[in-house]
């Protein structure tokens, strides 16, 4: 994964946004760390309260989405499902606090991603594609700043091989020549590289644990770089 790719120009990078263009998941944990507090258990250890929380989210995302929304639900469903009772008046507004807090967290640009943006757009075309609520990703998109950087703003519930190959017929894009870049290998990259796409890995050290996923075997369009400001030496 850590081959050079061969510099070619006019190719179409679609670029993922929590956790590679801005800080995101961080805030969850400090929430989640938060929340732990709040609930405690006689017998559950942090560890095994943290998978409850873990597996609720999983089943509830597959039907309400992703985001700061989503996320109150899943802390209110994890606490009746430890505590077999609804949360209290206080717990419940506590909970509610944590989601609110999410929701006007400021966007914290992930260091030398605007400058480096700037430099890619001279030579590709730029879509940011990311996921989540429409709403709350087209928030963090206007407060980020970053938006006149791109060619275009997607938005989507989920990324799928039927996502990738949507999206690329939309933008009349070649998916010999496209490569999608972002942190999350169950969703920027897995998916991207089954629908034809190359895919550039960009780790982040605080990755959703939903988001992790294994790597294809072996593959000829797939990119590990360091940090996204390295996306210049091979693009």
């Amino acid at each position: 994964r850590g081959r050079e790719v061969v510099l070619r120009v006019d190719q179409c990078l679609l670029v993922d946004g929590d956790d590679t263009l801005w800080e995101n998941n961080i805030y969850f944990e400090r929430a989640i760390e938060e929340f732990l507090d709040l609930l405690g258990h006689a017998s559950l250890s942090r560890a095994e309260l943290r998978q409850v929380l873990d597996d609720v989210e999983r089943e509830n995302c597959r039907v309400y989405g992703y985001g700061a929304r989503s996320f109150v639900r899943s802390l209110h469903d994890c606490y009746e499902r430890v505590h077999e009772v609804r949360a209290t008046d206080d717990h419940g507004r506590a909970i509610a606090e944590l989601g609110e807090r999410i929701l006007r967290q400021e966007p914290v640009l992930i260091a030398g991603v605007e400058r480096t943006l700037a430099g890619l757009r001279t030579r590709h075309r730029l879509v940011l594609l990311t996921k989540g609520d429409h709403e709350e990703q087209a928030v963090k998109v206007e407060r980020s700043r970053l938006g006149p950087l791109f060619e275009r703003i997607v938005i989507v519930p989920e990324k799928t091989v039927g996502t990738y190959a949507t999206v690329v017929e939309d933008l009349k894009a070649d998916a010999a020549r496209t490569w999608m870049i972002g942190n999350s290998p169950k969703s920027d990259i897995v998916p991207a590289l089954a629908a034809g796409l190359g895919a550039v890995y960009v780790p982040h050290p605080d990755t959703w644990v939903l988001e992790h996923h294994p790597f294809p075997e072996s593959t000829e369009r797939l990119l590990q770089v360091d940090r996204f400001t390295d996306l210049v030496e091979h693009f």
